[in-house]
């Protein structure tokens, strides 16, 4: 039994073939787990061409997921990145448009984007950045609200260590408040932001607590907060040195995910979404048990008005 205020649990499906032949197995395969939402990677199948849906693609997507017993949630382009050089932007919002657009044609609920992220800068070159990625998801949230879904912002990671800005999770959440819309909140992926603070140092707890509040979409999967520091060859090795973000089951990696339960509470109609690495789904089951023990232990209140 989840906690009140908890929307429910979901997982992410697979990425199915180029020709979307396979997403119904894929659903189908899904459906056994008796999920509440599956969220469709929209980021990986061939829906938008500069910036403009491509129907027919989209038909067969439709059909696909037409009549199923969950509802869905929506990953969208990851490339999306309101950080990039100001001539590019009005490209990332139109793909984000076009986006929101089949999300909303899905009937979905949440929208997954990327926060923005950057080559290190000075200070007032991050702060610009920022200037203008608040006012393009200020625009993006009034497209949301057009389609009745919530844009739901992710926390990302510096996976260049040493070479990348991305936001730490209070940041993110004081960019939350200052966006101050009632169709943008925020995607807490625990594992990015464990592995932000693996990268720099900093208190989790503290900094999950900070965004939890603003955030209706979470991102369940585990790691151990250890940037990659070294090549590897096979996938195994990944997860044999605990390196990068390797969407490992709730509980096998190094998140405190009892204390975050204890310490965080997170806004009412909170969805909890497994993000599984597709090599562990053998131990799916595991990942759906754990994530709804912790979906039982989660506490929500109403956003606070500002």
């Amino acid at each position: 039994m989840y906690s009140s205020g908890v929307r429910g649990v979901g997982i992410t499906a697979g990425q199915p073939a180029s020709d979307l032949s396979d997403l119904p197995a894929i659903l189908d395969r899904v459906e056994r787990l008796e999920v509440d939402t599956v969220e469709l990677s929209t980021c990986a199948m061939d829906l938008i061409f500069g910036g403009r849906i491509h129907r027919p693609h989209l038909d067969l997507l439709k059909r696909a997921c037409a009549g199923r017993p969950f509802g869905y949630s929506v990953h969208g382009p990851l490339a999306i990145n309101f950080f990039d050089e100001p001539t590019r932007l009005q490209r990332h919002f139109d793909v984000l448009r076009a986006s929101l657009e089949i999300a909303a044609e899905l009937g979905a609920v949440h929208y997954v984007m990327h926060s923005g992220v950057m080559p290190l800068a000075p200070a007032e070159v991050v702060e610009a950045a920022y200037l203008r990625q608040r006012e393009w998801l200020r625009k993006a949230g009034d497209a949301a609200r057009d389609g009745g879904i919530l844009l739901c912002v992710e926390t990302m990671f510096d996976y260049h260590p040493g070479r990348l800005y991305a936001s730490l999770p209070s940041r993110l959440a004081s960019e939350m408040a200052a966006i101050d819309h009632d169709h943008v909140w925020a995607t807490l992926d625990f594992s990015h932001a464990f592995l932000r603070l693996g990268s720099i140092g900093g208190d989790y707890l503290e900094e999950i607590a900070a965004l939890a509040p603003l955030a209706k979409h979470l991102h369940m999967h585990d790691s151990f907060g250890r940037p990659d520091a070294f090549e590897t060859v096979f996938p195994s090795e990944k997860f044999a040195f605990g390196h990068g973000d390797i969407h490992l089951p709730v509980g096998w990696g190094g998140i405190p995910w009892e204390a975050l339960m204890e310490r965080c509470t997170f806004p009412e109609g909170v969805l909890l979404n497994i993000e599984l690495n597709p090599r562990l789904w053998y131990a799916v089951d595991d990942a759906m048990a754990a994530t709804r023990a912790l979906a039982g232990k989660v506490r929500t209140a109403p956003r606070k008005q500002t």
